[in-house]
């Protein structure tokens, strides 16, 4: 047995939060399925976690998300004695009544001593969950308190601000021991401090992602890195980008690429880029970011040979998915010159008409296919409106003189 928990569940909480890395996340995953089933109330909260997405474990862990099924363990390992597990439930708002009445604690406060003793004792997760009722409020119903209990407003302010406090030392125990979430509520905490009662501090929050990258939290080195990058100190940007990458933030893959893409802080190497950006779409992680510079990269035989089905598939995959319009024009020319898609005006219009920006690329295709009337009504002059903002293009100007004006009345019309 473990000093705070089964062997199932530390090995768990060191995989999960404390080793994050270590990838063996879907192992621990079904043995706390197990251990679950078997009446392990603390393996049941913890699952239940698993199942809440990224607000409550690292993206990274790749765990299934279903907030019915995180719901329903919760409950569950309240019935089988876990008072993490009902700590948790009253920080979801799942804590009922019924359910209170069902756990074997003769209170929440009671509930919330045995988890105490363990923080106290230095369990870096049971330190993080003290951490929320402080900061969340859940201190007054496990104290049984209501504001009706205080003879005035001060003396109510007084009691919140002295128990919204003590948060902030859990946090960072929490955070130096293995649990970044606890990092993640002190920047909250700093930045908007707590209505009239905690005054922002949002100095404190500065250097946090600097700290929780040096503890080595893959997504720390990940935001760390992307301090530097929007400073534009590339090469310190990619020291840390690296450290994220191999300790398995996938989502560093995106920025990776496009500084060798561009070749920023580091030698253009495109090919590296497309390696990057194969590897953030295998992992989900980015990957309408990592789609649409993959795609073009296909589209330009950049970096890779020149595919259109593929850069269409990506492109398209990263419209459809997200709405993302970042490659809307590649799409549109695929469309309209039938490079990997059956050709398809129409739909190369309606990719057009999406766009919010402009260029003389998009300014030509926009007018040879309103002045032609392919894929909608013929409206030459707005084609010809279209053609001639597209500047010095060549391709622009080889259109242009197939029209004329009229001499009376200066419509434009086709030449014959």
């Amino acid at each position: 047995m473990g000093k705070f928990f089964s062997d199932t569940v530390e090995s768990a909480l060191n995989d999960i939060y404390y080793q994050m890395w270590t990838g063996r996340g879907q192992e621990v995953f079904h043995n706390l399925e197990a251990a679950s089933a078997a009446g392990d109330g603390d393996a049941s909260a913890l699952l239940a976690r698993c199942y809440c997405g990224d607000q409550y474990v690292w993206d990274g862990l790749h765990f299934p998300e279903d907030d019915d099924k995180a719901t329903e363990l919760l409950c569950l390992s309240v019935k089988q004695g876990s008072a993490l597990g009902a700590l948790i439930c009253l920080r979801t708002g799942d804590m009922t009544p019924e359910l209170e009445s069902e756990m074997p604690f003769g209170s929440l406060q009671e509930a919330f001593n045995v988890v105490l003793a363990k923080a106290e004792a230095g369990e870096p997760f049971c330190q993080y969950v003290i951490g929320n009722s402080y900061f969340w409020w859940d201190f007054m119903r496990i104290q049984d308190k209501t504001p009706d209990d205080f003879p005035d407003h001060d003396s109510l302010r007084d009691y919140l601000r002295e128990n919204i406090t003590k948060c902030e030392d859990w946090f960072w125990k929490a955070f130096k021991n293995g649990v970044f979430y606890g990092g993640n509520n002190l920047i909250r905490y700093y930045n908007n401090g707590d209505e009239d009662i905690v005054t922002p501090q949002p100095e404190k929050a500065a250097d946090i992602d600097r700290i929780g990258a040096e503890y080595g939290y893959p997504n720390y080195q990940l935001d760390y890195a992307l301090d530097f990058q929007r400073e534009k100190k590339y090469e310190e940007a990619l020291v840390w980008l690296n450290k994220a990458f191999e300790n398995g933030e996938m989502r560093a893959c995106y920025s990776l690429g496009l500084n060798y893409e561009l070749g920023r802080g580091v030698e253009k190497n495109p090919v590296r880029a497309a390696e990057y950006y194969a590897m953030g779409l295998d992992n989900n992680s980015d990957s309408p970011l990592c789609r649409n510079r993959l795609g073009s990269l296909y589209y330009d035989g950049v970096g890779v040979q020149q595919d259109y089905e593929k850069a269409y598939k990506l492109l398209k995959w990263a419209y459809d998915d997200s709405k993302s319009t970042w490659g809307l024009y590649m799409l549109a020319e695929c469309c309209a010159y039938g490079r990997g898609t059956e050709q398809d005006y129409a739909m190369a219009r309606s990719y057009l008409d999406e766009l919010d920006w402009e260029s003389k690329y998009v300014n030509y295709l926009r007018g040879y296919l309103y002045a032609r009337g392919l894929g909608g009504p013929e409206d030459i002059a707005k084609g010809v409106a279209y053609l001639q903002k597209a500047g010095d293009l060549p391709e622009a100007k080889e259109e242009l003189k197939n029209y004329k004006k009229t001499f009376f009345g200066g419509k434009w019309v086709r030449r014959k």
